[in-house]
């Protein structure tokens, strides 16, 4: 079941707190942040198109922030509102108020306590890879081009340092402005599919840059340039100078959202452009 099939299309829904499940290419954001400076972003397409369908101001808060060039298959949010709508309203009236690279996949009522960010118990991103010498045209902005070739086992030998509960300040951005640079990875996988080198995420929570820079080291290792302990030594650094360069955002997917209570729709983690080379699970 798909997730605009989880509720019928007359099911009423608002009058409180609301979370919705979006996705969107993110290649001609300045991220997802509404910001003083005019850029466009996700959060001001968003909340415009909400407010429009509510016909009242709407305000919503993500379960993580994305930065410029980031995409997302399952991202999610809340609001709260006093508008009432069908669940088909909802949908059809925010996407025809949005751009065509942003798109409301779900929405639903949920408790007054719940929190798009603060409820959640894990995020799970993916790292595309397109490796092939040649550049790709047709998945411009929304895979990493790498035209080294990667040994993804190599890859996958370095990754296995990463999982647990580390000091990840080698693989956060210097202005991570995070309280602590401890977080606790629940796994991390790479697989070849094709052309593709897929890097598979999870967490409990994740540092400024944190995806973007463990797939640069590993793509280093992949290509040679590094040996496959270099992850560990760069992790026990505990200093960004040592991780190399930051991964480009347009191969990074914010794919998945854990919570207790079943009230936000499972889905099969993105993004879609992988199918049927990558299914995962």
């Amino acid at each position: 079941m798909s997730l605009v099939e989880s509720n019928t299309p007359g099911t009423l829904i608002g009058s409180g707190r609301v979370a919705l499940v979006l996705e969107y290419n993110g290649s001609r954001y300045h991220g997802w942040q509404s910001q003083k400076s005019g850029h466009p972003t996700v959060q001001q397409h968003l909340e415009a198109a909400l407010s429009k369908v509510a016909n009242s101001p709407v305000d919503v808060i993500c379960a993580g922030r994305t930065d410029a060039g980031v995409h997302a298959s399952h991202q999610v949010i809340h609001f709260d509102t006093i508008a009432t709508r069908s669940f088909r309203s909802w949908i059809m009236g925010a996407n025809a108020n949005l751009p065509g690279d942003i798109s409301v996949h779900w929405v639903g009522n949920v408790p007054d306590s719940f929190h798009a960010r603060f409820s959640a118990l894990n995020r799970r991103y993916r790292y595309v890879i397109y490796n092939s010498p040649i550049r790709p045209a047709l998945f411009n902005e929304t895979v990493t081009w790498n035209y080294r070739p990667l040994d993804e086992g190599r890859m996958a030998t370095a990754a296995k340092s990463l999982v647990g509960e580390h000091d990840f300040s080698s693989y956060r951005a210097a202005g991570c402005q995070a309280k602590s640079p401890v977080r606790t990875i629940e796994f991390l996988n790479v697989q070849r599919f094709g052309d593709f080198v897929i890097l598979d995420i999870q967490a409990n929570a994740f540092l400024h840059h944190m995806v973007r820079n463990i797939s640069g080291v590993l793509m280093a290792i992949g290509c040679g340039k590094h040996h496959e302990g270099w992850a560990e030594e760069v992790l026990h650094e505990k200093d960004r100078a040592a991780g190399g360069v930051t991964a480009p955002p347009y191969g990074l997917y914010f794919v998945g959202v854990g919570y207790d209570g079943g009230h936000i729709p499972s889905s099969e983690p993105g993004p879609s452009l992988l199918k049927p080379y990558y299914v995962g699970s």
